[in-house]
């Protein structure tokens, strides 16, 4: 067997070991600690050495020709300690006297042992350079093969003369080349390597991740879960405690106006059945309020289709506010745009209830000027498709400021903090509204500057069969 052929077995064993040791890693050395890796890793190395000594070229009994420096360069790339690195090469130097200790054994363990020298020195002379990694592998692969041939010329068997001019011209360039296409095999088996663990990481990572967002999911979902329960709870209790308080309430306000309309009381006594009345009037009113809340919420609120006349909803309004108007010197006005059908189908007790709070809050922010009714059809500029009523309340009143428009649909809120100690009222009649509203399968919107007034538009869908994806798209931009 020739030199190429006896190191191209080299180099077949040597990636053949390579590869062992990566399945090795994959499958069992991984589950190993990290020092007991390391001292295999060392044991590898050397017995890597002993296996290209094994098939290398005999020459004779005593002399054998191989790659056996070749794990000394992967070792002074691979580890950071330059003594493990020392440690190898003489390990490897003894490993060739298992094959009898001759003049060339002894050689050959004093150049492996001086070969490790230099790869330690090369190790830490590789980690202090700024060169490129390719670079500097290609100066240990160089240094390493020109150290050994020296070596093996100046203490080998053979003469000088006779290594330089008949053996090393052949077997350096061999070793040479054969050491770099090992390195570039290993060093693709060091980028596999790295990604396994690299995936290896991520996968540990990301069921982590999992196992956390899996815990975290269900104690989101046992809290999500009591305070559905305890919301439940709380509207049961605001239904139920509602409509408890109204029975003596309505006791109360009826007492307190038979004595408010008695002639034949005191003019103090009198007043005071009046300022109860009053008193018990708007906690009534309050009291409705949360209740119809707290059934909103609960999912305990009915809506009726039947038959509504809009001529009577435009009347109810007329008489319920009439009186209000008249108080505060404003001009109510009610008109309805011709061509609208008579009826249709819808709650008209929500209807009235939705049209009730929205002209209160017109009066109530009102101090001169006029509100008006309008009772029309949805127009195209609009930006509602299909057919659509229109009860636009429209008021002189103080206006909302656009960066508050949003706050009054939300429940207890106000435009403004001082509002309900200078107007009253606790913020509830819009977002009920806004409720309403969407149980009914319409919307409301809100145009308002302040200073001007407001316009609140009421859209209620003329065939309510057909408004259900139409609704969706509109209530979005109400405000």
């Amino acid at each position: 067997m020739g030199f190429g052929n006896m190191f191209l077995l080299n180099l077949a064993m040597l990636v053949t070991v390579a590869y062992l040791v990566n399945v090795f890693y994959k499958y069992g050395f991984k589950r190993l600690s990290r020092r007991t890796n390391y001292l295999l890793s060392i044991v590898i190395m050397i017995l890597s050495g002993w296996i290209c000594m094994k098939f290398g070229f005999q020459v004779n009994d005593d002399v054998i020709f191989d790659l056996r420096f070749v794990p000394l360069i992967i070792a002074s790339v691979t580890y950071s300690n330059p003594i493990t690195i020392i440690v190898i090469g003489t390990g490897i130097g003894l490993a060739r006297l298992t094959f009898g200790i001759t003049d060339a054994a002894i050689a050959g363990f004093i150049n492996l042992s001086i070969l490790g020298l230099v790869c330690a020195c090369l190790n830490v002379w590789m980690r202090r350079s700024q060169s490129r990694f390719a670079v500097k592998g290609f100066v240990t692969i160089l240094v390493v093969n020109v150290v050994f041939s020296l070596n093996s010329a100046l203490f080998g068997v053979y003469s000088f003369n006779k290594y330089m001019l008949e053996i090393m011209p052949i077997v350096f360039p061999l070793s040479v080349l054969l050491s770099m296409v090992f390195a570039f095999i290993l060093r693709d088996f060091q980028l596999e390597h790295r990604q396994y663990l690299e995936l290896m990481h991520a996968n540990e990572l990301l069921m982590r991740q999992t196992d956390e967002l899996h815990k975290a999911k269900i104690v989101l979902e046992e809290r999500a879960k009591q305070l559905s329960i305890a919301s439940r709870y709380k509207s049961e209790f605001l239904a139920n405690m509602s409509h408890e308080l109204r029975t003596p309430l309505n006791s109360i306000i009826n007492l307190a106006q038979i004595i408010a309309e008695s002639d034949d009381t005191e003019d103090d006594l009198s007043e005071y059945g009046r300022i109860i009345y009053k008193s018990g009037h708007d906690l009534l009113q309050l009291i409705n309020d949360i209740l119809d809340l707290s059934k909103v919420e609960a999912g305990r609120l009915e809506i009726t289709n039947e038959e509504v006349v809009l001529a009577e909803v435009a009347n109810w309004m007329q008489v319920h506010f009439e009186h209000i108007a008249l108080q505060k010197n404003i001009r109510f006005e009610i008109s309805r745009e011709e061509g609208l059908p008579d009826t249709i189908i819808s709650d008209p007790q929500r209807i009235a209830q939705i049209l009730r709070n929205l002209l209160s809050n017109a009066f109530k922010f009102t101090h001169e000027g006029c509100v008006q009714l309008a009772v029309r059809r949805a127009l195209p500029e609009e930006g509602v498709q299909g057919d659509w009523l229109v009860f636009s309340v429209t008021d002189t009143g103080i206006g909302v400021p656009n960066e508050k428009q949003s706050a009054v649909f939300e429940v207890f809120q106000q435009a403004d903090g001082s509002i309900s100690r200078k107007y009253g009222g606790t913020g509830l009649g819009l977002p009920i509204s806004s409720n309403l509203a969407r149980l009914l399968g319409g919307f409301i919107r809100m145009d308002s500057e302040v200073g001007r007034g407001s316009v609140f538009s009421f859209y209620l869908p003329l065939k309510p069969g057909k408004a259900g994806e139409e609704v969706k798209v509109a209530v979005d931009s109400r405000l």
